[in-house]
């Protein structure tokens, strides 16, 4: 029924892009090989009839009979009836159709009642050589060759053709599968990219400065025996702009920079990936000083004692191997530096971590509302804002968001606002693509009177458990419209970025989620299905705070719950006993139970303030952060009353 305000600050969503795949043989290549059958059959056939010469047809009687008597036959053939000859002089056959030119070549059939005995004395008299041999005593040469070699010769091509294809089509075919082909951008290209580029992430384009600094003047540092690190690993949740901030570094230090993902190495021929590492690493060695870039690090890096590989013969291990020599084979004085970025750092091998490798680890975290400030106005340059437009209060009220979120955002704006015939894009159309992205695109979806009045006192259960629980985000929007997959939505979200929760905050979240069924239970007595999310979340809330962060007497100052285990239970997890696991989800239940049980009590006590919010909500269908708590009969947030009411917050 709803995609609750509960925020998971503590959890990073941690994912990949995907990569392209390898070249197939598909309809074009099919194609290639009927074509190159078809013009086979039409390349003997016009042979055959260039080199069969024509023959005319002609009645044993009394035309050939008569040629004989005549002694215009020369020689002729026989196999069985068939009776092929030459003429002494050309025949016209027949004599009147001139269309026909005459030939000494001639074949006819003798029939079976005819005296042979009779034909052979005719024959003979009349000095006619005869013969009981075909014309052609032996196959064509080309009928040979053609028979011998043309299956080979079509498979040969098809061949050649798909290893020009699986080659990547620059003319090397077969032999530039151990090529790198990386996207190198020159420094004098318009794409260039520098730090002015990229806003939000302060911290991280400081520790990149010295790389900077040392592709421009690297005798500064060698004079004072500084080496500068060999590689740079780019960390942290995917959007904030890892892929950027290397571009930046390459334009900034106005070198060459080779950018390649790591799934790219990868092929189905073991050593082909080795032999495009050593490629790339002699590319960007010929242009130094340059940058090699590698996104996505982890499709080929992972631990090789993580059992992701099945020994030291495996393709991806053997493209490690060969990125490990090349970094550690480094002289220091190649100019070239190695940047990587990955969403898993932890899954990393190592060996690719120690010092002389990725000798420097740089997060990039998630910008603050000042840097959310910074990256809007960098990705509103070219977009034109009209005077109601306060970019300000737009960082604040997107908590959580990315630099690619952002991004989004800002071209959202910008395509709502054309849509809408405006010349600016103002404050209204960024608030209304806020709503679009955080809750997704409205439904036209008819709720009958019955629904529609359920899924209000539900979505009002969540917004006043939030207003009357200390710890809890301050409820922001409240609306009843279904979007994607749900009836309703709450929106809540903090007065600003907050990094650490405490034990109240969490629990605070938790029953702001179980407050929606708690409201369908005070009201209507029974239950729905349309707090599956909210189930799914208060479950998750409280896995973590038991297994994760020590929050629990019962389990105490223990880790039990595997990071990467999130949704998967506890199967696999050995050093967990089966009783912990017991004692696990007996704490899980009791502190879900408890909120649940709190909220129910809340919601019984102000069951007014909930008539009043769920019919208000009912007639409006969406209420603002204020009217929310107007309705409710309560005062908001002092934060609350100077947002705009059209700022939609987070989730």
């Amino acid at each position: 029924m709803d995609k609750e305000s509960d925020i998971k600050p503590f959890e990073q969503d941690e994912g990949g892009d995907g990569k392209k795949g390898g070249t197939g043989i598909g309809w074009k290549t099919l194609g290639f090989f009927v074509s190159l059958l078809i013009l086979n059959y039409l390349l003997a056939s016009l042979l055959y009839a260039q080199s069969a010469r024509p023959r005319s047809v002609i009645p044993y009687a009394p035309t050939f009979l008569t040629q004989v008597r005549d002694g215009n036959v020369v020689s002729v053939t026989s196999k069985g009836t068939a009776i092929q000859g030459t003429f002494r002089q050309a025949l016209r056959y027949p004599r009147n159709d001139s269309s026909v030119k005459p030939t000494k070549l001639f074949s006819t059939e003798m029939p079976s009642f005819a005296n042979a005995d009779a034909l052979d004395t005719l024959l003979q008299q009349n000095n006619v050589t005869v013969t009981a041999q075909p014309l052609e005593t032996s196959t064509p040469w080309w009928e040979t060759f053609l028979v011998a070699f043309g299956p080979a010769l079509l498979f040969i091509a098809l061949w050649v053709y798909a290893m020009r294809r699986y080659g990547g089509g620059d003319g090397m075919g077969l032999f530039s599968m151990g090529r790198a082909k990386p996207k190198q951008y020159e420094p004098s290209q318009q794409q260039r990219v520098t730090f002015a580029d990229v806003a939000g992430i302060d911290e991280a384009k400081e520790e990149l400065a010295e790389v900077v600094d040392f592709l421009r003047e690297p005798e500064k540092y060698r004079k004072l025996g500084a080496r500068i690190p060999r590689g740079v690993l780019l960390s942290g949740q995917p959007g904030t702009g890892k892929t950027l901030l290397a571009r930046a570094v390459a334009g900034e230090a106005n070198v060459p920079f080779f950018s390649m993902s790591a799934s790219e190495f990868v092929e189905m021929v073991v050593g082909v990936g080795a032999s495009r590492v050593r490629d790339l690493f002699a590319q960007a060695k010929a242009a130094a000083p340059s940058i090699i870039f590698i996104d996505e690090i982890d499709a080929i890096g992972r631990s090789r004692s993580s059992g992701a590989y099945s020994g030291a013969n495996d393709e991806r291990e053997q493209t490690l191997n060969q990125i490990l020599t090349e970094m550690d084979g480094f002289d220091e004085n190649t100019g070239v530096i190695v940047l990587a970025a990955t969403n898993r750092a932890d899954v990393l091998d190592p060996a690719l971590l120690r010092p002389g490798r990725f000798d420097r680890r740089v997060t990039v975290q998630a910008p603050d509302k000042d840097g959310r400030k910074q990256i809007l106005i960098v990705h509103t340059r070219d977009i034109p804002l009209a005077a109601d437009v306060d970019l300000d209060g737009l960082a604040a009220t997107t908590v959580g968001m990315v630099g690619a979120d952002l991004a989004n955002l800002a071209n959202e704006a910008a395509l709502l606002a054309a849509k809408r015939g405006h010349e600016k894009v103002t404050m209204s159309d960024f608030s209304d693509a806020l709503e679009k992205i955080e809750l997704g695109a409205a439904r036209k979806l008819l709720l009958t009177p019955a629904e529609k009045h359920r899924t209000a006192y539900h979505e009002a259960g969540h917004a006043l458990v939030g207003m009357l629980t200390p710890g809890a985000d301050p409820v922001r929007k409240i609306t009843i419209i279904p979007r994607t997959m749900s009836l309703g939505v709450t929106v809540s979200a903090p007065e600003s970025d907050t990094y650490n929760y405490d034990k109240q905050a969490l629990l605070a979240h938790i029953k702001v989620a179980t407050g929606g069924r708690a409201a369908e239970e005070v009201v209507f007595g029974d239950e729905t299905t349309g707090a599956e999310s909210d189930i799914r979340q208060a479950t998750q809330l409280a896995r973590n705070m038991v297994g994760r962060y020590g929050m629990s007497d019962e389990i105490g100052f223990l880790s039990v719950v595997p990071q990467d285990g999130e949704g998967s239970g506890y199967g696999g997890y050995s050093e967990v006993s089966e009783r912990t696991r017991q004692r696990i989800d007996d704490e899980m239940r009791r502190v879900v139970g408890e909120q649940h049980d709190e909220a129910v009590h809340l919601l019984e006590d102000n069951r007014d303030r909930l008539e009043s919010l769920a019919e208000a909500l009912f007639q409006a269908e969406t209420l603002e952060g204020p009217e929310a708590y107007a309705a409710a009969g309560l005062t908001p947030p002092d934060e609350l009353q100077k947002t705009e009411p059209a700022a939609v917050a987070s989730r």
